[in-house]
């Protein structure tokens, strides 16, 4: 499992291999870690985005939902039970095509991640901008 995020304009940020299940607490690390980190790296103020994610247990947990106020961004109000159409979920689909092309299997989980994270990199900005672009307002 893996958590990534990207941003209009900007393509995409950090891509995080989960080992086992993500819970609050990891989803927690991974806000400050790892999307701040992604912002940073973009050269974007936090208060000039709206984060979108889906109502997931871990995402609207006490202690997510605390770090976002303290960090003063804004989350995307998402419909209860909605169909899917975080952004996101059609990146990893795009990011899974190149990973089908290589002539022979990973050989093995760490070989996996590796072509992961690099075709990962490897997405264009204007991949990010068309999904973005794609949705309905």
């Amino acid at each position: 499992m893996a958590w990534g995020c990207m941003k209009h304009g900007k393509g995409v940020g950090f891509i995080i291999r989960i080992n086992g299940n993500m819970d609050g607490e990891l989803y927690h690390s991974i806000l400050e870690d790892d999307l701040l980190g992604s912002l940073d790296h973009w050269e974007v103020d936090k208060r000039a985005i709206i984060f979108q994610q889906d109502n997931n247990p871990k995402h609207k947990s006490k202690k997510a939902t605390e770090w976002f106020k303290t960090n003063n961004m804004c989350v995307m109000n998402w419909p209860v039970q909605s169909p899917d159409m975080n952004t996101i979920e059609h990146l990893w689909c795009h990011l899974k095509k190149p990973l089908n092309w290589y002539e022979t299997p990973p050989a093995g989980i760490e070989a996996l991640w590796e072509r992961t994270a690099k075709e990962w990199n490897d997405i264009a900005v204007e991949v990010v901008n068309n999904l973005i672009e794609s949705m309905p307002q």
